[in-house]
């Protein structure tokens, strides 16, 4: 039985993950190319600004904490200034613990790119690094402290960029430490000797490292791809190989055999910097959330679907990906729909912000009746925005017994969202919305007319800041439980 995909994006909140591999900065230096140089037949960037960003493990890491997790990232850097640089990038992410080995005998890995962004154009790319093994002595410190983070994590991802970190002793390390304990290994890969990832769960190369691993060009096509990948699992001994395929998405392969292919999802394509990080760091926090690898696979491609549409290197976050996945697999559903609580408290208090006074209700909402329109017209009559809280399936569960809900939270979200009423939904697994009332501070808390202003959930703290509690008058002879009795009648004449 497989988990819906709603419920592993809702898992993989508060995740640990161990990132270990080849750490470095990007620099993206932004300008025009109007002129050529008198000096040499080259174009002159007239540059206006720059920004910088963690790179390779690093982005990694920022990846998986912008899904929600919290992650502790080592590598290896150099004693320079741009490892100082790195230091401070780093520390714009309280949800990063670096553990860092400095190396005096290397320099910190640096990229540059020269982009035009009228063109979308990346002219030049200058990197600064070393790419020798480390020595033993601080390989020997990697090796000990990525093996004593491994109980700590959900999952494990190693990001070699061939840098020197991830050496055989490393990896064999780490893999082992892992499979004791269970843990899953998720490796992006370079080079040609993938018999070094030996012990790893599963490992997401591109086409062209595949190509380079096997000593011969793999074309882009899906039987070529599968036998290819079977020569690496043998290679490697690893459960699966996601291989990334561009702009044809990923397929995946177990044991020799596509046990499903995902086409690109990504709606417009405005820079791919980084997608392979974005789309690793996706696939370990989805299997880190319990996801089988096909639907582990199938996030991640729509991870690094949302990541291409952005400029730079770039990152998907939780609203953004369970948009992209729920718009897809359950028939585009409406633009309404919050899967994180930090979303919609962005959106109401934009909303706020423009003068609107915004409304909440809740409720289970199963299947859908006048009295529920009623309420809700009546609700939203009253304010500028309203805000509907679902209860989740486990919630409705536990509320109203085995027996229901009658639609699952997917179902109920896609109707409520259809109503000209409601202007936003999202789910809440608890028993009550207290602590979703608490975030997003409504103007306006609404409630059925069979409930008293004293049960209100909420009215405490709403009535604190200001706001005001409303009941809705109850429209008789409504429910979702009188329908279940009236069709089990039916069923029985």
């Amino acid at each position: 039985m497989t988990t819906p995909i709603a419920d592993i994006l809702r898992a993989m909140s508060g995740k640990r993950v161990l990132v270990v591999g080849d750490v470095m900065l990007d620099r993206f230096i932004y300008g025009r190319t109007e002129r050529v140089s008198p000096e040499a037949p080259s174009l002159v960037l007239a540059a206006d600004r720059q920004e910088q960003m963690l790179g390779g493990a690093g982005n990694v890491a920022v990846n998986v904490v912008a899904l929600g997790a919290r992650c502790r990232l080592i590598g290896l850097c150099g004693t320079d200034a741009i490892a100082r640089e790195l230091a401070e990038e780093i520390a714009r992410y309280p949800a990063i613990t670096a553990d860092l080995v400095s190396d005096p005998q290397r320099t910190t890995t640096l990229k540059v790119r020269l982009v035009n962004p009228q063109f979308n154009t990346h002219l030049l790319r200058l990197d600064w690094e070393v790419t020798t093994p480390a020595g033993a002595d601080v390989l020997g410190q990697l090796v000990k402290r990525a093996v004593a983070s491994v109980a700590d994590a959900d999952v494990v991802i190693l990001s070699d960029y061939m840098k020197g970190v991830l050496q055989r002793p490393l990896i064999a390390a780490v893999a082992a430490e892992a499979a004791a304990l269970g843990i899953p290994v998720v490796v992006d890969p370079k080079g040609r000797d993938f018999g070094r990832y030996r012990g790893v769960s599963v490992i997401a190369p591109n086409l062209h490292e595949v190509s380079a691993a096997l000593g011969r060009t793999v074309p882009q096509d899906e039987a070529a791809i599968e036998q290819a990948a079977a020569e690496l699992t043998a290679l490697s001994g690893c459960e699966a190989i996601v291989v990334k395929r561009s702009q044809f998405g990923v397929q995946l392969v177990e044991a020799g055999h596509t046990v499903a292919c995902f086409p690109t999802v990504a709606r417009r394509v405005t820079d791919v910097s980084g997608a392979g990080d974005t789309l690793v760091a996706a696939l370990g926090m989805a299997l880190a959330a319990g996801a089988g690898l096909r639907d582990a696979a199938r996030i991640a491609n729509a991870a690094a679907g949302v990541a291409v549409a952005k400029k730079g290197t770039a990152a998907a976050n939780p609203e953004e990906l369970a948009e992209m996945l729920l718009h897809r697999r359950e028939h585009r559903l409406s633009p309404k729909l919050f899967s994180a609580t930090e979303a919609l408290q962005r959106q109401v208090g934009a909303w706020q912000s423009e003068g609107f006074s915004v409304g909440f209700t809740n409720g289970c909402f199963d299947l859908l009746h006048p009295g529920h329109i009623f309420t809700l017209t009546g609700a939203r009559n009253r304010v500028d925005r309203l805000v509907l809280a679902l209860n989740t399936d486990a919630s409705v569960q536990r509320l109203k017994g085995p027996g229901r809900p009658v639609q699952n939270e997917v179902a109920r979200m896609t109707v409520a969202a259809a109503l000209e009423a409601v202007d936003a939904v999202i789910l809440f697994d608890e028993d009550t919305p207290l602590e979703l009332i608490r975030a997003l501070r409504p103007n306006v808390l609404f409630k059925g007319g069979d409930y008293r202003p004293e049960t209100v959930v909420g009215r405490d703290e709403v009535e604190a800041y200001g706001g005001r509690v409303e009941l809705i008058d109850y429209l008789p002879n409504t429910s979702t439980t009188l329908m279940i009795k009236r069709m089990a009648a039916a069923e029985t004449i």
